[in-house]
């Protein structure tokens, strides 16, 4: 199986508000450069690389959370990042029942951690 095949199956599975989200979510790494690639890391783990890898998504029961590798070093104007603030390498998107993905945000800040892994 893919590792696409496998995020299908991920989303499949969560057929509540979190397969939703990161549903969302992917379109978002999706969108924001045609080259970006799936992979399927840490047994069960959505990650989406280029250059490197760009972020990894994980749904737990409370939230969905999306940490990006190298997120103290982006730019983040529209304030998504809401958690791991205070290390100096991964930054993270807590999502709630509830909460909407920013989705013009959410891939400007893909989009930059694309050109930060180009530079790098």
């Amino acid at each position: 199986m893919t590792p696409s095949q496998q995020i299908d199956q991920l989303i499949a599975g969560l057929t509540d508000w979190r397969g939703e989200l990161l549903s969302q979510i992917r379109e978002c790494f999706l969108k924001a450069d045609k080259a970006v690639s799936e992979e399927w890391k840490w047994k069960g783990s959505p990650t989406w690389e280029k250059n490197g890898i760009l972020a990894v998504a994980n749904a737990h029961k409370e939230k969905v959370k999306v940490t990006f590798s190298h997120g103290a070093k982006l730019d983040d104007p529209d304030k998504l990042f809401n958690a791991g603030l205070n290390g100096n390498q991964w930054r993270a998107i807590d999502l709630l029942s509830g909460d909407k993905v920013n989705k013009p945000a959410l891939i400007k800040l893909i989009q930059r951690a694309i050109a930060y892994n180009e530079q790098k």
